[in-house]
C-alpha cells in the first residue's frame, strides 16, 4: 500500500499557526494569590490546491476544503506564601472538522468531526524556594500537555491530526489535518530543573495515544547550557512500546530506537545575527539497529537599519533514507519545521531521504503586519527507497494582526515538482506547477 510507504516520514504536525498565535484569556476571577482563567482559541481555514497527491488517491483532481478547530477550557493559578512557589492546571476541551472534499493528500475526506478532552494535567513551581536553582528552578507537572524539545526538530507535541481517508478512517482523530488541531500527548510526567540561565535540563516520559504515531511511550533528557549569546543543548530520546497493531505496518523499526542529539541556537553577542544547528544521531529499533542521522545549518540577519526592518535567512538541512523525524513540528517560524506548505503536508518529503534547501525573507510594514517570501529546493537522497520528490516551491506569505483577539494569514504557494507519480514521484496528473492557496483566521479571547 503506498501509505505504508509514507506514513512513517509523515509525522507531528503544528503548521503555520506557531507563527500567528498569540495567547490571551479572560480572568473569571481573581485575588492576589489566585487566578482563574477562561482561555477560548481556534482558527478557520480555507484551502484550494490544483494538483492532488498520491499519499493515498490515486485519481488526479483539484481539491478545494475548510478546516476549523476551537479550543475551549479553564486555567487556575495559585501562589504559596512569601516563597512565591505556586501550583498550576489547565484543563480543555477541543471541537474539530473537515468539510469539502478533503486535502490534497486525502488524509481526510472531508466528513471528519470530533470534540474530546484536549489538556488535562497539574504543575508545581518553586519560585524562590530554592534559590541556588534560580526563580523556578524546580517545576514538576503531569497530565495530558503538549511538550517541545528545542526548537521542534525531534517533539513538538502529539500534532499528527489525521482524518477518515487513511488507513480506512483507522487513525481518525477528528480532522484538521493542517491546522493541528490536537497537538497534548495523552499522558505525561515533567520534571524541569534549573532556571532561565545558566545550566538547566529536563526528565520527561510521554506518552502517544495517536494511531498515525503507534502510540509509543518515549524517555526524554535534555541538558541545557542557556546565556545572552545562545543555548547550547544535549538531547536524549528512547522510544519504546509503540503499538504492534500500528508499529509493524507503519513504523517497524521505531520500537526501542534512541535519539542523541546536540543542538546550537542564538546570535553570538551579534545582535542582527540569527544562528541555529542540530545534529541527530538514530539507532533504530533493536531488531535492526541502522544507523539514521539528520542536521541542519541555518543564519539569518535582520537588517534593522532598513525600512521595513527585512529579515533574510539559508538553511541546509539533510535527513538520511531511513531516518525516523518522530514528533517534530513548525514552532519558531513558518517553514520550520514544516518546509514548504505543499511538500511537508502533501506531496512529500517529510523530513526524511531529504536535503532541502531554504531561503527566507520578511518584512515589517508595521507592527500589526508581516510579510513573507519563503523558497526551497528538495532533493531526494536515495531515489531507490522511496518516490522521487526532487521539487522546488516558493511560498508567499502575510500574517496580520488585526487585534489582540483576531489575526488573518493568507497565503499562495508554486509547487514544481520534477516527476509525476506515474513517473516516480508524488504529484497525481503530471509534473506541471501546482498553484496553492490557502486563507486562515484565528482568534483568541
Amino acid at each position: 500500500m503506498k501509505l505504508n510507504m509514507r506514513i512513517s516520514v509523515i509525522i507531528s504536525f503544528m503548521s503555520s499557526l506557531a507563527v500567528v498565535t498569540h495567547a490571551h484569556a479572560y480572568t473569571l476571577f481573581e485575588s492576589p494569590a489566585t487566578t482563574l482563567n477562561l482561555d477560548i482559541n481556534g482558527v478557520v481555514g480555507a484551502f484550494h490546491s490544483q494538483k492532488g497527491y498520491s499519499q493515498i488517491a490515486s485519481a488526479d483532481s483539484a481539491r478545494d476544503w475548510q478546516e476549523g478547530y476551537i479550543n475551549y477550557g479553564l486555567g487556575l493559578n495559585h501562589l504559596f506564601g512569601r516563597n512565591k512557589s505556586s501550583l498550576y492546571e489547565k484543563l480543555s476541551w477541543t471541537t474539530s472538522t473537515t468539510l469539502g472534499q478533503g486535502d490534497a493528500a486525502h488524509f481526510t475526506n472531508g466528513h471528519e468531526h470530533d470534540t474530546g478532552l484536549e489538556e488535562a494535567f497539574i504543575g508545581w513551581k518553586s519560585g524562590s524556594l530554592i534559590p541556588f536553582l534560580g526563580e523556578d528552578g524546580i517545576d514538576v507537572s503531569a497530565g495530558r500537555q503538549s511538550i517541545q524539545v528545542g526548537d521542534g526538530f525531534l517533539i513538538a507535541g502529539d500534532s499528527l491530526n489525521f482524518g477518515k481517508g487513511a488507513l480506512n478512517g483507522s487513525l481518525n482523530r477528528g480532522g484538521a489535518y493542517y491546522l493541528a488541531a490536537r497537538k497534548a500527548f495523552a499522558n505525561t510526567a515533567v520534571v524541569r530543573l534549573g532556571g532561565s540561565m545558566g545550566w538547566r535540563g529536563d526528565l520527561m516520559w510521554l506518552k502517544s495515544n495517536n494511531a498515525a504515531q503507534a502510540k509509543p511511550q518515549m524517555f526524554v533528557g535534555t541538558l541545557e547550557h542557556v546565556a545572552d549569546q545562545g543555548t547550547l543543548g544535549f538531547d536524549y530520546i528512547n522510544v519504546f512500546n509503540d503499538s504492534r497493531h500500528y508499529g509493524s505496518e507503519l513504523y517497524p523499526d521505531r520500537d526501542h530506537t534512541k535519539v542523541y542529539s546536540v543542538r546550537g541556537q542564538g546570535n553570538a553577542g551579534v545582535k542582527p545575527l540569527f544562528l541555529s544547528a542540530q545534529y541527530a544521531y538514530e539507532d533504530t529499533g533493536a531488531a535492526t539497529h541502522k544507523k539514521q542521522s539528520a542536521w541542519y545549518v541555518e543564519s539569518g540577519w535582520t537588517f534593522s537599519q532598513l525600512p521595513w526592518t527585512p529579515y533574510i535567512s539559508y538553511r541546509f538541512s539533510r535527513f538520511s533514507s531511513g531516518y525516523d523525524p518522530l514528533f517534530y513540528g513548525d514552532t519558531r517560524a513558518l517553514g520550520t519545521w514544516f518546509q514548504g506548505e505543499v511538500a511537508s503536508n502533501y506531496a512529500g518529503p517529510f523530513n526524511s531521504n531529504a536535503r532541502i534547501q531554504q531561503i527566507g525573507l520578511t518584512v515589517t510594514p508595521n507592527e500589526a503586519l508581516t510579510l513573507g517570501l519563503l523558497g526551497y529546493r528538495f532533493n531526494t537522497i536515495n531515489k531507490r527507497s522511496g518516490p522521487n520528490l526532487d521539487a522546488t516551491e516558493w511560498d508567499l506569505y502575510a500574517n496580520w494582526v488585526i487585534n489582540k483577539h483576531w489575526w488573518v494569514m493568507p497565503l499562495i504557494g508554486r509547487y514544481s515538482p520534477h516527476k509525476s507519480a506515474s513517473e516516480g514521484g508524488s504529484q497525481l496528473g503530471s509534473s506541471h506547477a501546482n498553484i496553492y492557496t490557502q486563507l486562515l483566521v484565528g482568534f483568541n479571547f
